[in-house]
């Protein structure tokens, strides 16, 4: 289910049988000369679809634009600032919470989320404790990094190996040409590409990977790879969100 696409009278009855909801986050941000700029935003929304179609769970809209202050030297890319998507992410919740959600499950596509949704947690659980909802204390988070899946990860590199990289990776790149075959991007990529360097400023960035790329080479990506990561995912994901909803 779709929160966008439901009424409020049918959010008001899923909440009598669940408390749990799915919110996918992304990045609108450079991956390299043939990835698509919306790679962890379209990732991180067709594989939360899926997981909600596997187990029944609500699936709010996407929050496409990340944390990538490090992309900004890249034409195309787009950022907020970690405080101001601290905020986006309480302002979710805050704003579910009020209606009887207590179990947040996100589905991240972006590495550069993870420290900030972490702080967002501790801020909006302090937050609800001051505004006194009834049983904020019982509102709770969890991260699922699609592309850490444990089978995923494992896949990605018997496919790719070493050439997985980490930024502008085979395996997203993959998973965007299953879900928009008509959308695959072709450009001469070098052999030679940069990795191990520490993330800094944006300029820093572009300086020691001039091309976007962290030691990956998308070349290898195909849409078939791409439906077996996105099933992968899924799987691994629905089992993670029903063994959160029991948690108590």
């Amino acid at each position: 289910m779709l929160l966008h696409l439901t009424t409020w009278p049918e959010v008001e009855t899923y909440l009598s049988d669940s408390t749990g909801i799915i919110i996918p986050i992304g990045s609108t941000e450079q991956h390299g000369p043939t990835g698509l700029i919306g790679t962890d935003a379209i990732c991180a929304e067709a594989i939360a679809r899926g997981t909600g179609e596997a187990t029944n769970a609500l699936v709010t809209p996407t929050i496409k634009v990340g944390m990538a202050l490090h992309h900004m030297a890249f034409p195309g890319s787009m950022s907020l600032r970690p405080s101001t998507l601290i905020n986006v992410i309480k302002d979710y919740i805050t704003s579910l919470a009020r209606h009887g959600f207590r179990k947040f499950f996100w589905i991240n596509g972006h590495g550069g989320n993870i420290a900030t949704l972490k702080a967002a947690f501790a801020e909006t659980y302090a937050h609800l404790a001051d505004l006194n909802l009834p049983n904020a204390d019982q509102v709770q988070c969890q991260v699922g990094n699609w592309f850490m899946c444990k089978s995923v990860y494992k896949l990605a590199k018997e496919l790719y190996g070493d050439q997985e990289g980490s930024h502008a990776t085979p395996s997203e790149v993959a998973v965007t040409q299953y879900l928009y075959p008509e959308a695959i991007k072709q450009a001469p990529l070098s052999e030679d590409v940069a990795k191990g360097y520490p993330i800094y400023g944006a300029a820093d960035f572009r300086r020691h990977y001039p091309d976007g790329r962290m030691g990956s080479n998308p070349s290898l990506a195909t849409p078939e790879q791409g439906k077996q990561l996105y099933e992968l995912a899924v799987k691994d994901l629905s089992n993670s969100y029903l063994e959160f909803l029991n948690q108590t």
